[in-house]
């Protein structure tokens, strides 16, 4: 199966998981949370948190993180991703990811920019390096590795 093909099954688990748990590191050791996440076409992962939550703050002293995304959990139909990275905070609205962070979760769409912002929380963005995915269908346990559209950069991310 070739990398387009890979993205293709990898897109459909992006777009069938709700939850992200996503792994850091800090001066106490790893963290794992769950997030609500969406993403764009090139496999970034989007999710809202408060700046003052462990995972949060944690970006700031490393922004190497790992997470974990499952559609499927039914033996033999296991459908998963495991996504290693860069993450970061990033400003102000992203209207076109608010509209569908809200849908994801069945809420009403925001009206405006920002909305979904205003009770202090801010956007985060994981920037895949590698993109493991397991789909067990075609391929038993064998992960297959997907490459990222264009790897992060540190500089630009």
């Amino acid at each position: 199966m070739n990398n387009d093909e890979l993205r293709t099954l990898a897109a459909k688990v992006l777009e069938d998981g709700y939850l992200m748990s996503l792994g850091t590191v800090d001066e106490s050791g790893v963290w794992v949370a769950d997030v609500i996440y969406v993403h764009d076409d090139d496999f970034n992962l989007y999710w809202i948190s408060l700046p003052q939550t462990r995972h949060s703050k944690a970006l700031g002293q490393n922004s190497q993180v790992a997470c974990a995304i499952t559609a499927n959990q039914e033996v033999g139909k296991e459908r998963a991703l495991q996504v290693t990275g860069i993450a970061e905070k990033v400003d102000g609205p992203l209207f076109e990811l608010e509209k569908k962070h809200r849908t994801k979760r069945g809420m009403e769409p925001p009206t405006r920019p920002g909305e979904i912002l205003e009770d202090n929380h801010s956007w985060y963005v994981l920037r895949p390096a590698k993109i493991d995915l397991l789909h067990s269908e075609p391929f038993g346990y064998e992960h297959q590795i997907i490459i990222p559209q264009s790897p992060p950069d540190s500089e630009s991310v």
